[in-house]
């Protein structure tokens, strides 16, 4: 099985966006821009590259993100890339690739933060060392949109 893992530090591009799905279930869509700078050897000159990559979070992730993160951040994102198909109401197929975020934290390299813990949202014990480690399967994610994307 090969694991597909992808970290990504840049700034994000635009306001996160926050909606609902049909279950209930919290979902975010971002997009962050990662620059690469090198010097052109021949030419002695500073060149520039950026990549913009979609970030997708589901659940309470989703909703401390929207809440904390604000165009312009400068955010560490952790997870999987995956490829998404999904029809247009006039009938045309496409595709897109985005990141999955199993994590995403503000970059502390050139700023600070101050972390708020957010109560556990069911009832129960609001220290996060009392939650259990997440397990990875699998099984695809249950997450999946079941919408075209905003």
């Amino acid at each position: 099985m090969a694991d597909n893992t992808i970290t990504v530090v840049g700034n994000v591009t635009r306001d996160p966006e926050l909606k609902f799905l049909n279950s209930g279930q919290a979902a975010l869509r971002m997009s962050v821009a990662v620059s690469r700078r090198w010097q052109n050897r021949q030419t002695q000159e500073w060149e520039e590259k950026t990549s913009f990559f979609d970030v997708a979070a589901y659940g309470p992730m989703a909703e401390n993100s929207a809440s904390s993160l604000a165009k312009g951040s400068r955010v560490v994102v952790t997870g999987r890339m995956e490829q998404r198909s999904w029809e247009t109401e006039s009938g045309e197929k496409r595709n897109a690739f985005e990141i999955v975020a199993d994590e995403i934290a503000p970059s502390l390299r050139w700023a600070t933060a101050v972390v708020t813990r957010t109560p556990r949202g069911e009832g129960g014990s609001s220290s996060y060392a009392d939650r259990p480690a997440p397990t990875r399967t699998n099984e695809p994610s249950t997450y999946a949109f079941d919408e075209e994307p905003f």
